[in-house]
């Protein structure tokens, strides 16, 4: 019987059961993620919310009357929502990508040294991509 234990504990070093760092097995090999991966979950994610609009605008099919500016037309329902969520979420990220812009060229220029930072900013250079 004490054979049999011995063995069992063998077993378990050989696993890495039992003590293991951070419970990994001793020489087995981490699958480490990467932009590739990551690129593959967002392309499926992004076609379920595609497949969730596409029904969507498929049970609101119901004829509505668009005003804007003195254009009208008449749009399906879904489309017309969709549309007015498309144009509400562009409202949003133009003056935010243009301030984006903005930062990462002021950021680029006192790290080059081109010109001092303003007073009281926190411009600190970003960290090494992986």
């Amino acid at each position: 019987m004490a054979s049999r234990d011995n063995s069992h504990d063998q077993a378990a070093a050989v696993s890495g059961a039992g003590g293991g760092r951070h419970g990994a097995a001793v020489g087995q090999h981490v699958v480490r993620r990467t932009r590739l991966g990551a690129a593959w979950i967002a392309a499926a994610l992004f076609a379920v919310v595609l497949l969730l609009l596409l029904i969507f605008v498929l049970e609101n099919g119901q004829k509505v009357d668009i005003s804007y500016f003195g254009a009208h037309g008449h749009l399906p329902l879904g489309v017309a929502l969709l549309l007015a969520a498309v144009l509400g979420v562009l409202l949003v990220v133009i003056p935010g990508a243009g301030r984006i812009i903005q930062l990462r060229r002021t950021a680029r220029r006192h790290l080059k040294g081109q010109t001092p930072a303003p007073q009281g900013s926190r411009l600190t250079r970003p960290p090494d991509p992986d």
